[in-house]
Formats: C-alpha cells, sequence, structure tokens
C-alpha cells in the first residue's frame, strides 16, 4: 500500500478519493447534485432491473458482468407497482431542479423526462387496457426472439446461462398470467380471432420436434460458432432439450389452457371502445403515440385527406406507364400487383436474392448521402430474414438496433413468407425506412450521442422515430435514389398505406368499425395483398394509436423544414436541417419545433 502512494501521490489520491466519494454521493444520494447524473442514474437504475434490458444493450458484457444473462424480467403485477411508485419518485426529483440552474440542453432532457413521466402516471388507471399475449408481440413469441436474437453465446457461461433462462420461463409466464387473470376480472379480454392466433400458435410450438423448435435450433448454431467442445456441445444441447421438455413446454400450457377456457368469453368487438373506459384510454395512447393534442377525429380526417392526395399521383403515374385507370384506384394497382415482372422466383433462391439485392440497396444509398448528412452512424448493419417460425403473423420488415458495445449490428429484418408481399417496386422505400438513412441512421445515431443523457439516446417517441423513417423514404426520392416510376408508385403506395393507417386505426377504435370493415377500406385503398392487410389491422388492434404515428411524424418534419427553407433562404443547409433533427435523439413533436425554431435563429444571427 505505502509503495502504491508513492507512486501516485497523496494529491492524487486526494483527487481519486474525492472523487470516489462524490459518484457515491451521486448514485445514492435522493437528488444528485449533477442533473445529468440524476438522469443517467434513473435509466440505468431501471435498467439494471430488467435483465432482458440489460442483454439487449450489451454493454455489461464487455466488463465480465453475465450473471444478468441467466435471468428475465419480473413481469408481475407487483413488479408493475414500483415501477409506478419509481416514477412517481422520479417526477418528484425532476420538479426540484430549477429551470433557471439549467442549461438550454438540460432543460430540453428536462422536459423529455417530465413527458414521460407524466404520461406513465396519467396511464395507470389504463394499465391493464392491453393484451400482453397476442399474435404480434405477445411475450409467447417475444420470449423464443428474444433468446434467438439477443441472448449470445460465446463460452460455456453464457451457455449456462441460455439453458437458465429456459428454466426462468416458466416462473415469467406464471406471472403474466397473473395479469391475464386480473384484466378477466375488469372486463378486458383479448378479440376472439387474437386468442385463435395465440392458440394456433402455441400449439405449433410445442407439439413441433424439440429438435425443430427455434429454442432449440438457434441454440445448436450458436454453439457450433463458438471453440466450445465436442463433446460439452453435445452435454449442452442434451440439457436444452431436457430444459424444453421439461420447463418451457408447461410454461406454454399454462397459456394454453388458459386461453382456451377463456374463448367463451370472448367477443368480435375488437376496438377499445368496447374496454372499459377504453375510449380515454384511445385518447392516452393517440396523445403518446403522436405527442400532439390531436382529436381522433382530427386524425381521422387527415387521413382521407392524404388517402386522397396520394392516390391521385399514384394514378397520374400508372396512366403515364400505360396502366388503365378507368376502373379506380383498387383496379388499377391490381393490376400491377398481378404483373409477375415484379417478383422473385418463390424459391429458397429467390428469397436468398432478396436479401442481396436489400443489402446492394442500402450500400448504394450509403455512399451516396454526403451532400444530405454530416452525422453517421458508427455502426454498422445487416440484413436478415425474420426466423421462420413467426414470419407468418409478423409484420413486413422491422429493425433491431445495434448493441451498445459494437458486438452487434443494427439488423433490418425482412419478412419472406409470402413472396408476393415484397414486390422489386417497394423494395428500396421499405430499405430507406428500417435502413439507411431510416431507422439505422436515427436509432444507431442516437445510441452514439456523446453527452446527452441516456434518456435522449433511448427515448421512445414514436411520432419522431417512425416520422424520420418514413421521411427517411421522401428524403431518398428527392435526392434521385429512385429514378425508376415503378420505385417511386412503391414509394407512394408506402405513404400512402400510412395515411389508409390514421384512417382505420381511429376508425377501429373510435369510430367503432368491425374488423372486417377496416381491412375492406385497406384492401380497396392500398393495393396490398390480403395477408398483409389482415396482419396489419389486426396489428392495429392489439396495438391502438402507434400506427397513427408515423405520418402525424413525417408531416411535422416536413413541415419544420419547410418552415427552415423559408425562414433561411440561402442560409438553409440539408445538412444542417438533419443535424438538428438527429443530433438531439428522439423527441416530441412540440421539443422539435422548439429546436428548429432555434437553429432558424442561430442561422439568422449569423453574419
Amino acid at each position: 500500500m505505502k509503495t502504491v502512494l508513492k507512486r501516485i501521490g497523496l494529491g492524487t489520491l486526494a483527487i481519486v478519493l474525492l472523487l470516489g466519494a462524490l459518484a457515491a454521493h451521486e448514485w445514492y444520494a435522493k437528488k444528485p447534485f449533477f442533473f445529468r447524473a440524476f438522469l443517467d442514474r434513473s435509466v440505468v437504475k431501471m435498467a439494471f432491473e430488467s435483465p432482458e434490458t440489460l442483454t439487449s444493450l450489451g454493454f455489461l458484457e464487455s466488463v465480465g458482468i453475465t450473471g444478468h444473462n441467466a435471468l428475465l424480467d419480473d413481469d408481475s403485477p407487483a413488479a408493475m407497482d414500483k415501477t409506478f411508485t419509481q416514477v412517481r419518485a422520479l417526477r418528484d426529483t425532476l420538479l426540484s431542479y430549477q429551470d433557471t440552474d439549467l442549461d438550454d440542453n438540460q432543460r430540453i432532457s428536462k422536459d423529455i423526462a417530465l413527458y414521460l413521466a407524466d404520461f406513465a402516471l396519467a396511464s395507470e388507471p389504463y394499465r391493464y387496457h392491453n393484451y400482453p399475449v397476442n399474435q404480434l408481440f405477445g411475450v409467447q413469441n417475444g420470449y423464443p426472439s428474444f433468446m434467438q436474437a439477443q441472448h449470445q453465446v460465446h463460452s460455456v457461461e453464457d451457455a449456462e446461462n441460455y439453458l437458465s433462462r429456459l428454466i426462468a420461463v416458466k416462473t415469467k409466464f406464471g406471472q403474466t398470467l397473473e395479469g391475464l387473470k386480473l384484466r378477466e376480472a375488469k372486463g378486458i379480454i383479448p378479440p376472439k380471432f387474437v386468442i385463435e392466433r395465440v392458440l394456433t400458435e402455441m400449439n405449433d410450438f410445442i407439439n413441433a420436434p424439440v429438435e425443430d423448435n427455434i429454442l432449440y435450433s438457434s441454440f445448436k448454431t450458436k454453439l457450433a460458432d463458438t471453440q466450445i467442445s465436442a463433446d460439452e456441445q453435445a452435454r449442452l444441447l442434451a440439457q436444452a432439450k431436457a430444459n424444453i421438455e421439461s420447463d418451457v413446454k408447461p410454461a406454454y400450457r399454462l397459456f394454453i389452457d388458459y386461453f382456451t377456457a377463456l374463448q367463451t368469453k370472448a367477443g368480435t368487438n375488437d376496438g377499445y371502445w368496447a374496454l372499459p373506459n377504453g375510449d380515454v384510454a384511445y385518447e392516452q395512447l393517440l396523445k403518446f403515440f403522436t405527442t400532439t393534442n390531436y382529436s381522433a377525429d382530427e386524425i381521422h380526417a387527415k387521413g382521407l385527406a392524404e388517402v386522397s392526395r396520394i392516390q391521385d399521383e399514384i394514378m397520374t403515374i400508372l396512366a403515364a406507364q400505360g396502366y388503365d385507370t378507368s376502373q379506380g384506384f383498387s383496379v388499377a394497382i391490381e393490376a400491377l400487383a398481378a404483373d409477375p415482372k415484379f417478383y422473385y422466383e418463390d424459391s429458397d433462391a429467390g428469397r436468398a436474392q432478396i436479401l442481396v439485392d436489400y443489402q446492394k440497396i442500402l450500400d448504394e444509398v450509403n455512399a451516396g448521402l454526403d451532400n444530405a448528412f454530416r452525422i453517421r452512424p458508427k455502426a454498422g448493419m445487416e440484413v436478415v430474414r425474420i426466423p421462420e417460425f413467426k414470419e407468418k403473423t409478423a409484420p413486413g420488415a422491422y429493425y433491431q438496433q445495434p448493441a451498445i458495445d459494437g458486438s452487434r449490428p443494427g439488423r433490418f429484418y425482412a419478412n419472406l413468407f409470402d413472396i408476393k408481399a415484397t414486390p422489386k417496386y417497394g423494395m428500396r422505400t421499405l430499405a430507406y425506412h428500417e435502413g439507411i438513412p431510416g431507422h439505422h441512421f436515427q436509432i444507431a445515431v442516437a445510441m452514439e450521442l456523446e453527452g446527452q443523457p441516456l434518456i435522449r439516446k433511448m427515448a421512445p417517441f414514436t411520432a419522431y422515430i417512425e416520422g424520420w423513417a418514413l421521411y427517411s423514404e421522401r428524403l431518398a426520392w428527392e435526392l434521385g435514389f429512385q429514378q425508376d416510376p415503378f420505385d417511386n408508385i412503391g414509394r407512394l403506395q408506402a405513404e400512402l398505406f400510412r395515411a389508409v393507417r390514421l384512417v382505420v386505426d381511429t376508425g377501429i377504435h373510435h369510430s367503432r368499425w368491425t374488423r372486417e370493415q377496416a381491412i375492406d377500406y385497406m384492401k380497396q385503398n392500398t393495393g396490398m395483398s390480403d395477408r398483409d392487410v389482415t396482419a396489419e389491422i389486426e396489428r392495429y388492434i392489439v396495438m391502438p394509436g402507434q400506427a397513427t404515428a408515423y405520418k402525424v411524424g413525417m408531416m411535422k418534419i416536413l413541415e419544420l423544414r419547410e418552415k427552415a427553407k423559408q425562414a433561411l433562404g440561402d442560409k438553409f443547409d440539408l445538412r444542417d436541417f438533419h443535424d438538428v433533427v438527429l443530433k438531439n435523439g428522439a423527441v416530441p413533436l412540440d421539443i422539435l419545433e422548439k429546436l428548429v425554431d432555434r437553429y432558424i435563429a442561430e442561422k439568422r444571427s449569423q453574419a
């Protein structure tokens, strides 16, 4: 110890001890001295209570901490009670920091944290207005997806943690079942079709041979990519098989037995209006997802107007390309969709080629954005297929963020179940939305921001996040990446799809449309395949309000860009505008407008 003291010096030691004491104070104090320390501490403490979040973020493994990878989240109602108590305490501490003591950036961070806390507390009376087991993102398909996509296996310890999570699932599902029974007692029962879908999915899942189960097959693939000996791999695989039989399958049977009995109580009124206080719960969701005060009627009207505008643009292009438009939009767009030249071969080779071509599209656009962006994510990106076991009910595509430590790139997951759902003229737009410059640019850049609290890197503002991705589709066209008129139709169809969502989401949950009404409207006004339309409408039923965020967010970003152009004239630089939008992380739309206004004022003040 004396040798150490001599080497570092007493003065240095005093500083080290002081910093250590300060760090301890900032972690344990009710109100840390530094505002950012409070925000980061709050996020980290909540993350540390979610082993699955820690695994997804992937930053503890780099410092040798892996115990969380043997655990699953606590999904009990009691755990949710604790979360609301924490949010109330967080809000009280937030308000104790005076705006006059904070700089501009800190005030934005405070506003964002308050926005989230206020929404969480306002939604507490409606905490059971959801369906934790559903055909799209329920725990029963989320669990195997998480294990396949997020749980890394590089060592025997990682593999043992995987085996522990196979055992832990029975407890997790039991906790979820406790919440389901509380919902049933409150009259919150999933629509009949949801129960039918999840029962089919779960029965298929447990009835398949263990060797074909994604929990076994993905584990086998992960082990094969390690240096673990063949004998040890065989032991681990045998244990995985045993755990699936003894713990995983019984966990699923808990749900199967419950939903089989619940079927007789389920109805066909699919909108939130049919739930107790469902109309108020839906208003809350619209406010959260759009970060606006638009009413359901206002959103519905905006949707109808945009549907009409976009269809007119598509019809003009179709007519110019020689298609018969005399019988109306749905007939013309179906003629386009029926043309075999726009589809890949319905085979493994055809599906493999789709992934290759998606990557080519992304590489091309990534190389051609210097005039529009200064900021780029450091994280790489890859295109992969959605796991086949859940393709049938999964969306057409989705993005998965990279790991914080760089161990996993961003991923664009493509659904290749139905070859007709991937027309060539729609691929560019989908790649721009899910990948570059859409979700990958925005989400990966936000994660890599320096000097921002964690909440700014991870804030879940759908209107901003999805609005940016939809804006990116149009931006790529504006920058010249869709020279083929059919690619432009693909872009317009994607925008039309989001406009139709405004109509059908509010139609289902506010205007009391039936599931069949919504399916008919979307089919007639988009030209999408029957399978995709049905999957989408069923998504909106179990995830109310979320689908309205895309178009609302896009329209706001375009409005703010035009505002900046008009205000700045020759001083406007698209790269500057994108810096403002991306370098602050996800924010509510009213805060985004404040940021753009500040950028305009700063530009004007420059000589």
